[in-house]
């Protein structure tokens, strides 16, 4: 069942409470000689998906008509014909009030929200279908209360820059709740604003990197549910920007978080559908990253020849990247990553020599320290694998100490993993490198 963030949104937007909606429904039926007692809660329910018996569906729709001054309809408040789905396309003003819906909600942290399942099957595929398919948005101008202009999606970008050095210093946990605030006080009346069509293609642009930071914090934070919304909300930012490169950005944070919930055949059709889609106008350093990813779902698949295919393809890719030629998102494509990749997709094809060798290259180079960690945990399993116990309890303490600071359930996975790695072997050499980790994991996060 799926939160009803339209009708939230209008609530919100009429300044009406849930119990003020609640009265103002049985005074409705009291007046037409009928007796209900819905409460605060029954409307909680409604935004959590359910939908009410009878005609309070249309009460509500003339509740709120009355209460904004113009026409309000079943689709409005999302009870539409059940099973029913918006065209592709079409106008974006029922896009913008979900998406800022969705802001508000999770800022105030609604339970429903904040455990929002993952979606699967079609329902998954769907928003990069729609991503790559007719209609284009022909005209993105809008008419609202503030007037758009350069500065503010100047600006916007500028935020965008800001929350992903937090992100990578601070971990996503801490940086999601400051990425939510921003969107729900700063960017949604911008997004509301009025702009031209050409204004409101870079405005579209801004906001979708800013939306994806939203979800890379989600994903960080084990909110899969939330961050796969918000990555389709970023998607569809994308197209309205008409950023075809921008677009295979996003859809690579689809593929990392396919690979992160084993969904290894969506990664690789996704990395397909960002390549066929983005062509020309995928920057090096994203190509690159996009076929390493899919060499590590091959692999994960036992897939030799397709998990080489993508490596080779990830170093033509590598030696053609220009990093001042580079958009803003793929900066995290920094030396030493693609070697981490090609080192997690030969320890999974059992080539443990050479993914030792890939992964001490990748820990040589400099990098971010989240991802210096993450290029950490790769080397210490594959040195345990390898039975070489000492070497990789120095890895892991250089590990921790890189993590300080961070708040990161994806780090914090990550080092789970190598501290019963490393309980496994049993040995003197890894004690002290145990007792590190656990004082981390003490933390709670």
């Amino acid at each position: 069942m799926e939160p009803n963030t339209l009708l939230d949104a209008l609530l919100d937007e009429a300044g009406m409470s849930r119990l003020g909606l609640a009265t103002r429904l049985n005074q409705a039926n009291e007046a037409r000689g009928k007796a209900t007692a819905y409460d605060h809660t029954s409307v909680i329910r409604w935004l959590k998906g359910q939908r009410p018996r009878g005609r309070t569906p249309d009460l509500i729709c003339d509740i709120l008509a009355e209460r904004l001054g113009r026409p309000v309809n079943l689709e409005d408040i999302g009870m539409g014909t059940p099973g029913t789905t918006p065209e592709p396309g079409a106008p974006l003003d029922g896009f913008i009030e979900q998406s800022t819906a969705l802001w508000r909600g999770d800022q105030n942290q609604r339970p429903d929200l904040q455990e929002a399942p993952v979606i699967t099957g079609l329902r998954a595929v769907g928003p990069v279908w729609e991503w790559e398919n007719p209609p284009e948005d022909l005209d993105v101008s809008r008419l609202g209360t503030m007037r758009v202009s350069e500065p503010d999606v100047v600006m916007l970008r500028a935020a965008r820059k800001h929350y992903e050095e937090m992100y990578r210093k601070a971990g996503g946990v801490a940086t999601r709740p400051r990425v939510i605030k921003f969107l729900t006080t700063e960017t949604a009346p911008i997004l509301r604003g009025s702009y031209t069509d050409a204004i409101g293609r870079e405005l579209h642009r801004a906001v979708g990197g800013l939306v994806a930071i939203a979800g890379i914090c989600s994903y960080d934070s084990d909110s899969q549910g939330l961050a796969q919304r918000y990555f389709h909300q970023a998607l569809r930012l994308a197209k309205a920007s008409g950023d075809r490169g921008f677009g295979g950005y996003v859809v690579a944070l689809l593929v990392n978080q396919s690979l992160f919930m084993r969904e290894y055949r969506q990664a690789v059709a996704f990395a397909e559908a960002a390549v066929r889609t983005a062509g020309q106008h995928m920057s090096p350093a994203l190509a690159t990253d996009i076929y390493a990813m899919q060499a590590k779902a091959y692999a994960r698949m036992g897939d030799q020849g397709g998990a080489h295919r993508c490596m080779t393809l990830a170093e033509t890719a590598v030696g053609r990247i220009r990093r001042d030629e580079e958009p803003a998102e793929t900066g995290y494509v920094q030396p030493g990553l693609i070697e981490a990749q090609f080192a997690d997709a030969l320890l999974r094809l059992g080539d443990l020599e050479q993914a030792q060798e890939y992964a001490r290259e990748a820990v040589r180079v400099q990098s971010h320290a989240r991802g210096r960690a993450h290029r950490l945990a790769t080397l210490a399993d594959i040195e345990l694998r390898s039975g070489d116990a000492d070497r990789a309890a120095a890895t892991a303490v250089k590990m921790v100490e890189t993590v300080q600071g961070m708040e990161s359930r994806r780090l914090r996975d990550r080092l789970v993993t190598v501290r019963n790695s490393l309980a496994s072997r049993g040995s003197v050499a890894t004690t002290g490198a145990e007792e590190l980790i656990d004082g981390v994991l003490s933390l709670p996060v």
